[in-house]
């Protein structure tokens, strides 16, 4: 299988179709490289910390988002995580990324569950979401996750529970804390025996500098492709019989003993 991860420069003087321009440009840049999967970061058309914008910028969930990505998964005949958005549902919002396969057809959607208190707005703006998503693909079980899930690993087993054999996962991740993006992402990785496919934004937000260096993790834990700090398409290929090859011959996850 090979992915693309869209690491986006995120910055608060710039418009939503200035970034919608970018963003086409590059899925563009794709064509006739038989890409399979690809990866947005998390609220990019919005800006994570413009909060003020949220309610804004909120759409449905079949809103702008979903229409303008569903033809580039039918031109690219690859699948799309859409990064998250601002889901509008009655009178409650959410941070809600999807899953589009390569006919442009939704197959799956998830909704943040661990909304950000530290320093950030998210969780007085949106309602965090309740249930894990474990994806049926064409290249396996896809886990999703946004961000700030990655700090807490009972997520990621429970998905791994359901039969995840890698996890997708956007994110709005500072600088400040890079240090902590790659432990977590590489941690999850390892602990889970899976595949990580981490997109992280760049730029600056709201005064905050995103930490960019999205990554894809192999089911050891070791990094098998990683972006730098700037905008760029990271490409790479990825075995997908790792996962269950490596489960075969080290079978930690065999081993678990539930506790009480």
């Amino acid at each position: 299988m090979r992915a693309a991860l869209i690491q986006l420069r995120v910055s608060s003087g710039e418009v939503p179709a200035q970034r919608w321009m970018r963003v086409e440009r590059m899925l563009s840049q794709l064509m006739g490289q038989c890409v399979d999967l690809i990866l947005l970061p998390e609220l990019w058309s919005v800006g994570f910390s413009n909060f003020a914008q949220y309610r804004e910028a909120a759409e449905p969930l079949h809103g702008t988002t979903l229409l303008r990505l569903a033809p580039w998964a039918r031109k690219l005949e690859a699948h799309i995580m859409t990064g998250s958005f601002v889901e509008r549902c009655g009178s409650q919002y959410y941070n809600t990324s999807a899953l589009l396969d390569s006919r442009g057809i939704l197959t799956g959607t998830y909704r943040k569950i661990h909304l950000f208190g530290y320093d950030s707005q998210e969780r007085q703006l949106l309602t965090a979401g309740s249930q894990t998503s474990e994806v049926l693909t064409s290249y396996g079980v896809a886990g999703m996750a946004t961000c700030y899930d990655l700090r807490f690993p009972e997520q990621f087993r429970r998905m791994v529970s359901r039969s995840a054999e890698m996890f997708l996962v956007c994110a709005a991740w500072p600088k400040a804390r890079a240090e902590d993006w790659e432990l977590l992402c590489r941690a999850r990785a390892l602990e889970n025996q899976s595949f990580l496919l981490a997109c992280n934004t760049c730029g600056t937000c709201g005064g905050v500098e995103g930490g960019g260096h999205s990554m894809i993790v192999s089911p050891e834990g070791k990094i098998l492709a990683q972006a730098g700090e700037t905008e760029q398409v990271l490409v790479a290929d990825i075995d997908l019989s790792e996962t269950a090859n490596f489960r075969a011959r080290f079978p930690a996850l065999r081993d678990r003993v539930c506790m009480s």
